[in-house]
This record gives structure tokens, sequence and C-alpha cells, in this order.
């Protein structure tokens, strides 16, 4: 599918001006637009709407031009703690933890355009209505697209391993990435992860360990499991091939 999106234009503030010619890092993800079912196609054309963002792009289709922001107020007709999911999937985490907490407003974070309407045809299913949705490039979400201090947490369920050593370095957690979730938490902010990759979990704790954005807000190893992070097809897989599930938990510190 290409063009703009069927979202709506509310939800950010600001002009679109001229785009940019280059990206300040490489993303990390591979874009995955493969045929939609017609279910999904609905979705698009009936809740996307209601649900999806449409933000002004900057050089490519899952990018976010660095002036455009989140009006909350617009986006969600409240002002309420803000829950950030980054990769979403299908939604399954995000929907459940929305539809148990209406008094916060959620926002799912995701490239993958069937995932998407699935978590569109999930929430409105359920009858959620405190969840946006917003077809991005995650870094680019977390550190302009949010006014700085935005979010109340900022979750990161089973990110993609990229395992092959060659490819490590597409990794979403990596050297820096504590002052890009550091730019969307309020201070006192928690981010929350999890992954079934060893090696990646470690990395994950090397990289949150030196940022000074952030301090652990677990003890031991690692983190408790998330009571609100339902289980997912992801973690189900891992379980299934052998791996163990990490939990890590950072606390956003106080700036200045």
């Amino acid at each position: 599918m290409s063009g703009r999106s069927a979202g709506s234009s509310h939800g950010y503030a600001g002009r679109m001006p001229e785009p940019r010619t280059f990206r300040d890092e490489p993303v990390s993800f591979v874009r995955r637009s493969g045929r939609m079912s017609e279910a999904q196609e609905r979705a698009f054309a009936e809740l996307a709407p209601l649900y999806l963002l449409d933000v002004p792009r900057d050089v490519a289709w899952t990018s976010v031009h660095p002036e455009a922001r989140l009006d909350a107020v617009a986006a969600y007709g409240r002002s309420a703690p803000l829950v950030v999911e980054v990769g979403s999937g299908q939604g399954h985490a995000i929907v459940a933890a929305a539809g148990a907490n209406p008094a916060n407003d959620f926002l799912a974070v995701e490239v993958f355009r069937a995932g998407l309407a699935r978590t569109m045809l999930d929430a409105d299913r359920a009858g959620v209505r405190n969840l946006r949705l917003v077809e991005a490039n995650a870094p680019e979400v977390l550190s302009s697209f949010l006014p700085p201090a935005a979010a109340d947490e900022v979750w990161i369920f089973f990110p993609d391993p990229w395992h092959k050593k060659r490819h490590t370095k597409r990794r979403l957690v990596r050297p820096g990435f504590g002052a890009t979730a550091g730019a969307a938490l309020r201070d006192g902010g928690l981010l929350r992860l999890a992954t079934d990759w060893e090696d990646y979990a470690l990395q994950m704790r090397e990289v949150l360990d030196e940022a000074s954005e952030f301090e652990r807000a677990f003890d031991g190893e690692w983190a408790e499991r998330f009571d609100g992070r339902v289980m997912t097809a992801f973690e189900r897989k891992g379980i299934a091939k052998g791996r163990d599930i990490r939990d890590l938990t950072y606390r956003r510190v106080a700036r200045g």
C-alpha cells in the first residue's frame, strides 16, 4: 500500500517543512509490507481515522519529520499518563494493557502494517479507546515526535535480536539509546524491556547501566517479570525453543 496513511491529521502539532535527504542513524527493522487480508485492509479504511496518527514524514515512509510533535490532548481528547510500546507487533500486549488501564493513554509504535491492522481490529473489538498507533521508526518517535518527558513508561518487549554478528549494529538498544529513550521519559519514568536472546539481554543491560539518563529499578541480575506484560506469540516461541526470558527495568533519573 503506497501513499499517505488512512489516519486523520489529528494528534500532532506543527507545519511540515521540506524533507531532509538523509537519516541520522540506520533503522532497526526490516520493512515488511506484505499483502494484507480483507479484514486488515478494512481496518485501515474504517478504523485508522480513530486509532492511527497521521504524521508528517521525513526521508522515508516510516520516518517522522523532526519538527512534528505529538499533541496528546488532540490525539486522546484528554491529558493522562502515557505509556509507549516500541515494536508493538500485533498489539497483544498493548491492547490488553489499554483495556485493563482506562485511566492511562497508550501509544503503539510499529512499522509492520499487518500488525497495525491487527492491533486496530482487536482494540475496536475490545472497545479500547485510549490507544493510538503510529507507523514509524521508533528512535525518531522517542527522540523528537514525543515532546520531552512526555511518557510515563516506555516498553520494549522482544525487539528484533538481529542475532547474526554482522547485523547486531542494527539492534534498537545499542550505545546511545539511553539518550534516545531518556528524552521521551519523564523524571522517574520507567523503561521496561524483555527479550529471549541472552546476548541481547546482556547488551541491553550493559548499554543502560552505562547510560547517565537511567538507573536500575531492580535488584539482582535481572528484573522480575512485569505483571502488566501479557504472554505473546514471541514469548511462547522463545520458550518453546528453550530460551530463557529476561526482563530489565530502568528508572529515568532527574534531569539537571
